[in-house]
């Protein structure tokens, strides 16, 4: 029996199933699109019944995509990203420039050089609005191929699979030592056993960068098992202001503190692999002029931090100051 999706499916309904595949709980996707969570079920529920499919199967711990729902989601991904981009297109056509820049931010990027770099953007050009989504690797890139974002800031994984997307390296996300700037661990050469002889502070083993730390670690005989661990990079901000704590971790987590001078941060005894940071956006769509304008003031962020001594690795001592092309993946 022919569907009619044409004539019946209706825009909420592809933003609930989205909202919902992207959050995996009905309860966090009402709150991301302000309904209530019985009015979000019975979208869903709606849905289901029009298309005669099951789309997420329900659990204690949320919901979970169906092989039908994922099928599903990426098409209502692409009507919405369709929808967006014709809408930029009627806005050029009459001469208005979009002022709205739809923005996916990954935790470190979002916790270091995002804060400072807005807040300037706001003070500079007024007319810019932006819409900030935080999330992982693997939640926000699904959003930017669909057209929900604009561009993705933060390190450049490599990918599992082609995806269409270009990449482009602007700074490096170096892991080192972090401290208050009169730390009595600077006043000596950074060594292993150096380190030894203070209590961490670090992300939690569950974040994939407190994985990459502890790694690194190991290579230098470490094994932090006794660490304070938290999810939260302000509590880790604090006890390294108000403790003899010190932590190991990308340097750009704590930009404002190091261009304010009040966090200071040095190499470790050996060198981390290359963690290239940047920004991820569409092939097939160039940046709007907003977004160009949010790229181009974090180039020169990045710089200013560099200028500074307090970021090795940053702008142009890695990536080069004007991005270095990652390319297609």
């Amino acid at each position: 029996m022919p569907r009619h999706l044409d004539q019946q499916l209706k825009l909420r309904l592809l933003r609930a199933v989205d909202a919902i595949g992207a959050h995996g709980s009905i309860l966090a996707a009402s709150r991301a699109l302000s309904v209530t969570q019985p009015a979000l079920t019975r979208s869903l529920q709606e849905a289901e019944a029009l298309l005669g499919l099951q789309l997420f199967e329900r659990s204690g711990r949320g919901v979970r995509v169906t092989p039908a729902g994922e099928v599903v989601l990426q098409s209502a991904r692409r009507l919405l990203g369709e929808l967006r981009r014709l809408d930029e297109e009627l806005d050029r056509l009459v001469g208005r420039m979009k002022t709205t820049i739809m923005l996916g931010a990954l935790p470190v990027a979002a916790a270091g050089v995002l804060p400072g770099l807005l807040g300037r953007l706001r003070s500079q050009h007024p007319e810019l609005v932006v819409q900030l989504v935080q999330g992982k690797t693997e939640e926000l890139l699904p959003k930017l191929e669909g057209g929900e974002l604009d561009l993705v800031i933060g390190q450049l994984y490599p990918p599992e699979r082609p995806d269409g997307l270009l990449r482009e390296a602007l700074y490096e996300e170096p892991i080192s030592v972090l401290a208050r700037t009169d730390h009595p661990v600077f006043e000596s050469p950074i060594t292993a056993e150096a380190l030894r002889r203070w209590e961490l502070v670090l992300p939690t083993i569950g974040q994939r960068v407190g994985q990459e730390i502890d790694q690194f670690l190991a290579t230098l005989g470490l094994a932090p098992t006794t660490s304070m661990r938290s999810t939260s990079y302000g509590f880790i901000r604090e006890m390294l202001h108000s403790t003899d704590f010190i932590s190991v971790m990308p340097n750009t987590m704590m930009a404002g503190d190091l261009l304010r001078g009040t966090i200071r941060a040095a190499p470790l005894p050996a060198v981390s692999r290359p963690r290239p940071a940047g920004f991820i956006r569409r092939a097939d769509t160039p940046l709007s002029a907003a977004a160009e304008v949010l790229v181009d003031g974090l180039r020169r962020y990045v710089e200013e931090i560099a200028a500074q001594g307090q970021h090795p690795g940053l702008a142009g001592e890695r990536a080069g100051a004007g991005g270095s092309y990652v390319g297609p993946a």
